[in-house]
């Protein structure tokens, strides 16, 4: 069997590791940071009351069958509501994985015609689904060529709809600007802008609303440190506080890598669980261009809050501005949004807070570091600022009750996880080319991709998909 490294101890990069090592390869993973999990991080913060667990990246898990095969026993509850959506108006929504149930709380929210249209919504998403999951998600992707087989298939390319936007979409299908709203949120899923993301991501709201959310006791940070086990448990040798700075390639074929002390360790295959823009860009010997860099997907202004008291809050809370094009318009436009959509995570769960408390994660959609200057003294304090008054105005003033409060810009997850501006997806889904993330082959014979910003996307379930993708290529 091949000797294999391993760049980064991400999901994804942990995940191959274990399944490389179940197959029988000798693997080394090189991780930079003093900790495992890459964006999947955590921040602990003990007080006088207690101590704090905050996960800092994802909060939510969706398809658990596609952890099944390197996590068999990880212990997941599911969430109902998935999602509490609060709109302009006041009114709510709470998603949940029963379609019937679903649709039932819509009619109750905005009649049976809104209802019915979700219903056929609901249908077009079932047939994108089976469509995306046998065709795209699951295997590997190198050219446009690799979608245009869907031609030879004209129901498939009929419920992809390509030149059809998910803005259009929903508009074409639902007469209720609420459900409008709802749609348009998940192109953000894929770091994208509505307007200009392609329909086919109605796959997005389909497989979370089909197969359900889903929590991890403890945090979604125990995904992390459940892989490092099973990595460990298999032989895996696993070097943190150790950064990789070039990867080694000879005859067109990659053959190690080189520690930023120096020192070159061979390899017979090199897996990179980093941007695809750095390794392209900074890691190989000749610096190589991606056929196509598509626009940077939107980045997270992050305000960890802990919390005196207690609340009915849900799970995961939305809660919409009245201009959605607005901060879409400064988003991409490389400004701070004066009014965007907030995300409150609140876990239910004593392992996370102390008695009497709560720790409120809050989310806003952000341009990358770079668009926006974040290091900007001043500026994420008061943007912090901004985003509790914002919560005020919507009917969550949490403000009499902050114990601590802590601020994660773009510029902190680019220094932390190396993400090019600290962008949460790589690249933003804008267009169908815009499905065409970087291949999970690299340049170079020998070398792989894994992870968010390479195909088949971002988000947990997909970074496990790419890890599946990438061992069944090495073999």
């Amino acid at each position: 069997m091949t000797n294999v490294v391993i760049i980064g101890a991400g999901v994804g990069g942990l995940a191959t590791a274990v399944r490389l090592a179940a197959a029988g390869h000798t693997v080394t993973v090189f991780e930079q940071a003093d900790e495992v999990g890459g964006k999947l991080g955590r921040l602990v913060v003990p007080t006088g009351s207690g101590e704090f667990r905050f996960d800092t990246g994802p909060s939510l898990v969706t398809l658990p069958h596609v952890f099944a095969d390197v996590l068999p026993d990880l212990d997941l509850v599911e969430l109902d509501p998935i999602v509490r959506h609060r709109f302009p108006d006041g009114s709510e929504l709470d998603s949940c994985r029963d379609p019937d149930e679903f649709a039932t709380r819509i009619g109750a929210l905005a009649g049976p015609d809104a209802a019915d249209d979700w219903r056929r919504l609901w249908r077009r998403a079932a047939r994108v689904w089976d469509t995306s999951w046998r065709h795209i998600l699951t295997r590997p992707l190198t050219s446009p060529l690799d979608v245009g087989r869907l031609a030879w298939r004209l129901r498939d390319l009929a419920a992809v709809a390509p030149g059809r936007t998910l803005r259009g979409l929903g508009r074409s299908t639902l007469r209720d600007h609420r459900l409008r709203m709802l749609l348009d949120r998940y192109a953000t899923y894929a770091g994208a802008d509505p307007r200009r993301a392609p329909a086919a991501l109605v796959a997005i709201p389909y497989a979370e609303l089909h197969f359900g959310g889903w929590y991890v006791p403890g945090g979604l940070a125990r995904i992390a440190d459940a892989l490092l086990a099973a990595a460990q448990s298999r032989g895996v040798a696993v070097r943190l506080r150790t950064a990789v700075a070039r990867i080694e390639t000879a005859g067109g074929r990659a053959c190690g890598v080189t520690l930023a002390d120096g020192t070159r360790v061979p390899a017979d295959v090199v897996v990179a669980n980093a941007d695809a823009e750095h390794v392209y860009r900074d890691l190989l010997p000749t610096p190589a261009r991606l056929a196509k860099l598509a626009d940077r997907s939107l980045a997270g202004f992050v305000v960890l809050l802990g919390l005196r008291g207690t609340s009915d809050a849900a799970h995961h809370t939305v809660y919409f501005p009245a201009d959605y094009d607005a901060e879409f318009d400064a988003v991409f436009g490389g400004r701070i949004p004066a009014d965007p959509t907030v995300f409150v995570t609140a876990a239910a769960d004593d392992a996370v807070r102390p008695p009497g408390h709560e720790g409120w994660f809050v989310l806003v959609n952000a341009a990358p570091q770079g668009a926006v200057d974040w290091t900007v003294p001043g500026r994420a304090d008061a943007y912090a600022d901004r985003i509790l008054d914002l919560l005020a105005e919507r009917g969550a003033d949490v403000r009499d009750r902050v114990l601590f409060r802590a601020v994660r810009t773009p510029a902190d997850l680019r220094d932390r996880a190396g993400a090019p501006g600290g962008t949460i997806y790589g690249t933003a889904a804008h267009g169908l080319t815009g499905l065409l993330r970087p291949a999970n082959r690299g340049p170079v014979r020998g070398l792989f991709l894994v992870g968010g910003s390479v195909h088949p996307g971002g988000g947990l379930p997909m970074v496990l998909l790419s890890s599946a993708i990438v061992a069944a290529q090495i073999g």
